[in-house]
């Protein structure tokens, strides 16, 4: 028995059994060994013993188990909360609230119960130093602990594994709840940060995080690493490519510089293009938000909200996150409508105007600020039918629309280039695109990050009246409109004597023109006629009227030349 006692009080007192145990050895090497053998700055002058900083065999907290030899933190704690958050988060309790006891860093380092007097410190350090180790009272910007996971949480989030599966190093505590010691093991250091095991690849995250197609995604799979050109976009973690940072690529459990969701940074945008500067993702989408025209993530901080409901009205603002899941994200391709894995996973707006989760189609995450609640307040043109909703404009049911949604309804377009044809349907992004892109020649990224051309188009559209054409003023067009047989006029239209003096949206509306304000008569074929440019004519009529396959009549004034009506052909 007194052999038994001489044992336990040579584990607590840190003495030379140490030096036969693994564990206790990677204590002694450890940043905890506050004693004055300890390896780190932060050390006694004085003590010798390991254990006494938290244990003692004799005069132990009894309300607390494992020998306890520190005082409570009193603190008041400011925790973690967020919008996607379904647990409910209260004051620290249990293991960490042990920890927090220094880590708080309210309570000096050499309190303990069994000393009647502080234990000194190296260079008079009583409490916690500032740095990451120090997480104050304001643990809003770190993991929630000591909340309930159980199986009702884990259904309600939907993305959580089944409590009953924490059976191996990641585990609840008695009372099921999440604590420091989920994830740290205070006596032991061989996984580095006292982690109950190695995070590579976020092992430790998965072990509870059970994102949805997470598994599949790119920022899971990805062996690129960092080029060695600008900022470390890994400082705060060991690993050197993307898939084995995993979560962490733009998640930090503790001190997060952005409290909700545990980002990296405060600026949503600055934890995506940390990588996709093209010093770790092969293109840069860094360069193209520095374009003239550009969708303006650096515009807005703290705005968006992963919860946000676009079926009502959300504050203006655009973040990456508004068109990349980047727990989902992919490298896989698709036919138009469909969404592409770049865009995998994201919330939209149907063609209804009914909130999709997530959305199938491309148009349903433009729909999201580009349809019922719209970004923008007004048209750069002024049309004779002003729609704003790009819903209604690319509407099936319209006299006509550029088939975003469905093949169009106009079965003669003898223009159209291969591969398009009147069955086709083409995405936003086909005219909506980066100038560098690959699809106009380029090797920069895909899609409307940033653009040299107005309206963030591919390429270049003139909309200036009195423009003489060329391949270049009206190149947008000429993606898929043959120039040759538009300045053929093989429509029956007059296009050649028209556009060399006027532009293409003089008369055409390029989205469309929505039924609730046009017909088939007057606004086939995107007629939805410029006003600074088209009035009314000597009679005081302004509209186009069909007359069949490649016949039409204008009644209009156009560079005051009174049209009353002009037929073609």
């Amino acid at each position: 028995m007194r052999m038994l006692r001489r044992a336990v009080f040579a584990i607590l007192a840190g003495i030379s059994l140490f030096a036969t145990n693994s564990w206790c050895a990677s204590i002694i090497d450890s940043k905890h060994n506050l004693s004055i053998s300890g390896p780190g700055p932060v050390k006694s002058i004085s003590e010798e013993q390991v254990c006494i900083f938290c244990h003692t065999p004799h005069q132990a907290r009894r309300d607390i188990p494992y020998l306890w030899n520190r005082e409570d933190t009193t603190a008041t704690f400011t925790t973690y909360e967020s919008s996607t958050m379904y647990a409910t988060v209260g004051q620290p309790s249990g293991a960490s609230k042990q920890c927090l006891s220094c880590h708080d860093g309210t309570i000096a380092l050499g309190a303990v119960l069994s000393s009647p007097s502080e234990i000194p410190f190296a260079g008079g350090i009583r409490f916690m130093p500032d740095g990451a180790t120090k997480l104050g009272t304001d643990i809003s910007d770190d993991h929630p602990v000591s909340f309930l996971f159980d199986e009702t949480l884990a259904v309600t989030n939907g993305e959580l594994v089944s409590p009953s599966l924490l059976t191996g190093n990641i585990k609840l505590d008695q009372s099921g709840l999440v604590q420091c010691s989920s994830c740290h093991d205070p006596h032991d250091d061989v996984n580095g940060k006292f982690l109950v095991q190695s995070n590579r690849y976020s092992a430790i995250c998965t072990s509870c995080h059970d994102r949805t197609d997470w598994i599949t995604s790119s920022h899971a799979n990805s062996t690129a690493g960092w080029n060695g050109q600008g900022a470390d976009p890994w400082t705060h973690t060991d690993y050197t490519s993307v898939d084995e940072n995993a979560c962490e690529n733009c998640h930090r459990p503790h001190t997060a510089g952005r409290h909700a969701r545990l980002l990296n940074y405060p600026a949503e945008e600055d934890n995506c293009l940390a990588c996709h500067n093209g010093n770790v993702a092969a293109k840069n989408i860094e360069s193209e938000l520095l374009k003239t025209y550009v969708h303006p993530v650096q515009n807005y901080t703290g705005v968006h909200d992963a919860a946000e409901d676009y079926s009502t009205s959300v504050s203006t603002h655009v973040e990456c996150a508004d068109c990349h899941n980047p727990h989902r994200v992919d490298g896989s391709v698709a036919t138009a409508p469909a969404v592409s894995g770049a865009l995998r996973g994201v919330k939209g707006i149907s063609a209804e105007g009914i909130n999709v989760e997530p959305a199938y189609n491309l148009y349903e995450v433009c729909f999201k600020c580009h349809a019922d609640n719209n970004v923008l307040t007004a048209t750069d043109i002024s049309r004779e039918n002003q729609q704003l909703n790009t819903r209604l404009e690319f509407d099936t049911t319209n006299p006509s629309y550029h088939p975003v949604m469905a093949p169009g309804n106009n079965p003669n377009v003898p223009s159209l280039l291969p591969p398009y044809n009147t069955s086709s349907i083409i995405y936003c992004t086909d005219c909506h695109n980066s100038d560098d892109s690959p699809a106009n020649g380029g090797v920069g990224p895909n899609g409307p990050h940033g653009s040299v051309n107005k309206y963030l188009l591919e390429r270049n559209y003139t909309t200036i009246d009195r423009t003489r054409e060329n391949s270049f003023e009206y190149a947008m067009c000429y993606k898929c409109h043959d120039r040759n047989q538009i300045l053929a006029d093989a429509s029956g239209f007059p296009h050649n004597r028209h556009i060399d003096n006027a532009p293409c949206s003089t008369c055409h509306d390029p989205h469309g023109v929505s039924s609730t304000q046009g017909n088939l008569v007057n606004n086939s074929h995107l007629i939805n006629f410029d006003i600074n440019t088209v009035s009314q004519n000597n009679s005081g009529l302004m509209y186009y009227e069909d007359r069949g396959t490649f016949q039409g009549a204008c009644y209009l004034k156009c560079h005051n030349r009174s049209h009353n009506p002009s037929t073609y052909p």
